[in-house]
């Protein structure tokens, strides 16, 4: 009789362990739904029409997918003119920061653009790779391609974020520049118009400041790079 009853216990569980192998994979492999540009200046900054601020906790933790946030901990910028933050103040689950501006430098024309929304001092500093006259990506370092691919991995999808949408924009571009499969990236929008319940805030309480220890933050330290001669 206890052989009986222990018997159905195993069948019991084996059946229970393979259904829910079974739901958990559909609901982490379903197929994301294809690149729609949204309208009007989200859609010039390229921010996908379905996967978004208002949608993104719907598509959280993926294996298929890896979620980058391209702000700086610290923006130089006066984003504050534009009602924008220049700190980190908050994150999405999931994500991991990499400043776009760490990446590559910013064209002269989007330069110009946030100078005439009242928008300065972008950063200026040392960069993976700079652009060419010709707005082609040229390396600074030995190793900033493979820096680059160990952070954006092409077997993977590519969810981007940054504040409002346009470091998002421009980390794409760069990267589709550089042989990436287009497809495979989507910008999902800006963290300030972040509408889900997934927000990580790094605020600290009673002050002006914020904790960016809680941030996943992928470093580069171009003082150990080798220079490109």
């Amino acid at each position: 009789m206890n052989k009986k009853y222990i018997l159905i216990a195993l069948i019991s569980l084996i059946i229970g362990v393979l259904i829910g192998s079974l739901v958990f994979n559909k609901s982490e492999f379903e197929p994301l739904p294809k690149q729609e540009k949204s309208s009007g200046m989200r859609g010039i900054y390229d921010i996908d029409k379905n996967i978004n601020e208002k949608t993104i906790d719907d598509y959280l933790g993926r294996p298929d997918t890896v979620y980058r946030d391209v702000r700086m901990l610290e923006d130089t910028a006066t984003w504050e003119n534009k009602g924008g933050e220049r700190d980190l103040t908050g994150f999405v689950e999931g994500f991991e920061v990499i400043p776009y501006a760490y990446l590559t430098e910013f064209p002269q024309e989007y330069i110009d653009q946030k100078k005439s929304e009242n928008v300065t001092g972008l950063y200026k500093g040392k960069t993976l790779f700079r652009l060419d006259k010709k707005g082609n990506y040229v390396a600074n370092y030995k190793e900033s391609m493979s820096i680059l691919e160990q952070i954006f991995p092409k077997d993977k999808y590519i969810f981007l974020m940054c504040g409002a949408g346009g470091y998002a924009n421009f980390t794409k571009q760069m990267l589709v520049s550089l042989g990436w499969d287009k497809s495979k990236i989507y910008n999902v929008g800006g963290y300030w118009n972040y509408e889900g319940k997934k927000g990580i805030s790094t605020k600290i309480k009673g002050k002006n400041k914020c904790d960016f220890s809680k941030v996943p933050y992928h470093n580069i330290n171009f003082d150990r790079l080798t220079k490109v001669k």
